[in-house]
């Protein structure tokens, strides 16, 4: 299949940060704690009739081929499986494939589980699953999910209950695709061709194999969920979850306060001291895989010269921001990758200690007038846009603004819609834009493979970032993989191609009746229905 393997990309990246944002929203004078450890909580063993959940976004369509926002992968995660999954320490864990080799490294063979069925009973066959890996890679059927199985060469059924999936490459992080974190939601030939392909909508509704199905939906108020015994996993203990759309910040925290709310996703982090005083709940953080960074189109003079993106990118005070603007509910970046993005081969703090090595711009105006003065360009004016569902972008800008006026750069910043913004990123007019990115593989190569690599919307072109990431996809040992990534880091670095900010985290809001096993960054991204339980009543 032949398409561009930028738009399709960057817009489900930046939509999936997006449709998250509306929450993750940043006030200076925002009063906050911070994040504390996770609450440990004992399970009471009881059944939960009836969970309500508050999303912070709407959905217009269920099935993430379709629309592939944050908010539609974690909704599909407790409905729908691929051939593997990712567990809450972000291993591959069995889901309807039980166990699988590589023979070779451009070839995958799956073993389906003699216990996979539907929601409607019906068992899984490999030739469902082909179908579906078929739909998810076709762009027009799967606009959302086609890039990320491009590299796929064929998907065909080998045996009783066997699946091969063969790749034109080698590339260790394709495996991650075939995951419900990645492109791949089974469902039954049979459905998606009674709907004509119009799945995920109110009157298709979605076909999984997960631990629940969905019942009811109406775009832009809510989804229905209810528990079913046909998955091949541990009953849940919720019988029945529904999942409401409330958009505005204010309306989300009153239903919590009534007692009308009983978890809530991304809770703004101006709010997160009213949501704290909730008698009866608590909040949660976790860091949310998301990268926050300057882009610099080189198309766009004089952002094509090294020394005035490294000029603006020592004139942003990162420290500043994480300790005045995120109160501890995101981190200073030092690369592109995050540290839970290495999870496969080093813990947190090791992650943190190797990607410090990292070459840095750390804050310092009169270097950076210096490398201004350096560059010829001499004072020059720019616009930096922000989307309106991330006020905490416009008060980073503004204060880049303010550092940049000392050394002779007029910016200018401005607050547009999504879709607008969206459309500066590498337009060839704004040499100056932010990178939102939200990882839904945590896959270290996902996000600084698409910021560096070929087609990349900074407009760098570099033979040698090429040859990286085909090295790093032909490398499956974690470690080893991770180091040669660490080269692309910092080839990105020595040039200034991107300038990373920031790591953000997000929270969660848990009535204290309500507990949550292994709640990490992966915790929404897998049946995450299952992973809820009915708490014992406090003393």
């Amino acid at each position: 299949m032949s398409h561009s393997p930028i738009r399709p990309r960057a817009r489900r990246a930046i939509v999936a940060a997006l449709v998250a944002a509306a929450a993750l929203v940043l006030s200076a004078c925002a009063g906050s704690g911070g994040p504390t450890a996770p609450t440990e909580l004992k399970d009471s063993g009881k059944e939960i009739a009836k969970l309500t959940v508050a999303f912070p976004g709407s959905l217009s369509n269920l099935y993430v081929g379709t629309e592939g926002g944050i908010l539609n992968y974690y909704l599909a995660a407790t409905v729908q499986e691929g051939l593997v999954g990712i567990d809450a320490k972000g291993q591959f864990t069995p889901a309807l494939a039980d166990k699988w080799e590589t023979p070779n490294d451009t070839t995958y063979v799956f073993h389906l589980r003699d216990d996979a069925k539907f929601q409607n009973g019906d068992p899984v066959t490999p030739e469902d699953v082909v179908f579906s890996i078929d739909e998810a890679a076709d762009p027009k059927a799967s606009p959302s999910t086609s890039y990320y199985l491009s590299a796929m060469k064929s998907a065909k059924v080998t045996g009783d209950r066997e699946i091969t999936v063969t790749i034109n490459a080698p590339d260790a992080a394709f495996l991650t695709n075939l995951t419900n974190a990645g492109a791949l939601v089974v469902t039954q030939q049979k459905f998606w061709e009674e709907h004509k392909g119009q799945v995920g909508t109110a009157d298709s509704l979605l076909l999984g194999t997960g631990p629940y199905k969905v019942t009811e939906f109406q775009p832009d108020s809510h989804v229905t969920l209810e528990r079913v015994d046909t998955w091949w996993g541990e009953l849940p203990k919720v019988k029945e979850i529904r999942v409401d759309f409330i958009q505005d910040e204010q309306t989300r925290l009153l239903a919590a306060q009534k007692g009308d709310v009983d978890v809530a996703f991304n809770v703004p982090i101006n709010q997160a001291q009213q949501w704290e005083k909730i008698s009866d709940g608590r909040i949660e953080s976790v860091n949310d895989l998301s990268y926050v960074g300057l882009l610099f189109d080189q198309q766009v003079k004089p952002f094509d010269n090294p020394d005035v993106r490294a000029a603006i990118a020592d004139a942003f005070d990162r420290t500043a921001v994480a300790e005045k603007l995120l109160r501890g509910y995101g981190e200073v970046a030092t690369s592109i990758m995050t540290p839970e993005s290495l999870s496969k081969a080093y813990s947190g703090d090791e992650a943190r200690k190797l990607l410090a090595t990292v070459p840095q711009h750390d804050f310092d105006l009169e270097k950076a007038k210096q490398l201004l003065e350096q560059s010829g360009a001499g004072g020059f004016t720019a616009e930096l846009t922000y989307p309106n569902t991330g006020p905490q972008l416009g008060t980073a800008a503004q204060a880049l603004a303010e550092n940049l006026k000392k050394i002779g750069i007029t910016l200018t910043v401005s607050e547009v819609p999504i879709e607008k913004w969206l459309a500066t990123i590498g337009d060839g007019k704004h040499g100056l834009s932010f990178m939102w990115y939200f990882s839904t593989t945590g896959d270290p190569a996902e996000i600084n493979s698409y910021l560096v690599g070929k087609d990349n919307p900074n407009h760098f072109v570099s033979k040698d970032a090429e040859r990286i990431v085909a090295e790093a996809g032909a490398i499956s040992d974690p470690k080893e993989r991770i180091a040669k990534l660490m080269e692309l880091e910092k080839l990105s670095a020595d040039n200034t191609v991107n300038a990373p900010l920031w790591w953000g985290k997000s929270i969660t809001y848990f009535n204290n009746s309500i507990g949550v096993r292994d709640f990490s960054p992966y915790t929404f991204l897998g049946p995450w229905g299952t992973q809820l339980y009915a708490a014992e009543a406090a003393g």
